[in-house]
């Protein structure tokens, strides 16, 4: 591993922080931080439960940020994430059964299709007019979102925000706020199911979650001052690096 190196600790670090601020401003952000650590040497299924830690951290940071701006309705975020939770624990049994080599070329293809949706998918959001609906279709897609959150977690918040946001016709920044409270409930589910079937590196999720949880803390503050735009244009160039680096450098 390239680990043993103390500028593969600092890269690993800086990916959990930007990876962080972008999986709070929308999704994404484990498109960094998973492949920064298969390049570092860590197997394939392994590094996707590992950065179950950060995933843990980064969010508890947001949920605090956005909870010290009042921006909290505890009800129905966890009723959504209880939802989640089950199909979480389904889609992680399915990421530890996983090989390494089928891991990276299931990586690989969702990296593209995450790339082409921030090039031609729609940017924008529907802005709600009043609160919550479609409640129940609302809780019951969060269990098959849930499942692909266990499963591979990268893209989960393009996912999430249809749902929140078309869907339950919540605002974009509630929608951002909801997002890290069901991610951070159903995480702790998956992250159990990994650690059990041996799928996890605890001192690398930890410099990880360091990073994250920094990230987690600019990405809800970059929320919450509109400036999402400025850390989604670092992600073009490193999603490409890694697909090739997965397809044909493996």
């Amino acid at each position: 591993m390239m680990l043993s190196e103390p500028w593969a600790w600092a890269a690993l670090l800086l990916a959990g922080l930007i990876g962080g601020a972008i999986n709070v401003i929308a999704g994404g952000g484990s498109i960094i931080t998973v492949p920064v650590m298969i390049f570092l040497g860590v197997p394939g299924p392994i590094a996707n439960g590992t950065n179950r830690i950060a995933i843990l951290a980064q969010n508890i940071a947001a949920i605090s940020t956005f909870k010290r701006h009042g921006l909290y309705d505890f009800k129905l975020a966890f009723s959504l994430a209880a939802c989640a939770l089950p199909g979480a624990l389904v889609g992680a049994w399915v990421g530890v059964n996983l090989s390494g080599e089928r891991f990276n070329q299931v990586l690989a293809g969702v990296m593209i299709a995450v790339l082409l949706y921030m090039q031609f998918g729609k940017q924008s959001g529907r802005q709600a007019t009043e609160g919550p609906r479609r409640l129940v279709l609302g809780h019951g897609l969060m269990v098959l979102a849930g499942f692909w959150g266990g499963f591979i977690q990268i893209g989960m918040g393009f996912i999430l925000m249809p749902i929140l946001n078309r869907v339950m016709g919540l605002d974009l920044v509630s929608t951002n706020v909801y997002k890290v409270a069901i991610v951070a409930v159903y995480t702790v589910g998956a992250l159990a199911v990994f650690a059990l079937g041996g799928e996890v590196y605890w001192l690398i999720g930890g410099v990880l979650a360091l990073g994250n949880s920094l990230g987690g803390y600019v990405g809800a503050k970059l929320t919450l001052s509109k400036g999402d735009e400025l850390i989604r244009r670092v992600l073009v160039v490193a999603i490409i690096a890694m697909v090739v680096k997965l397809l044909f450098f493996s």
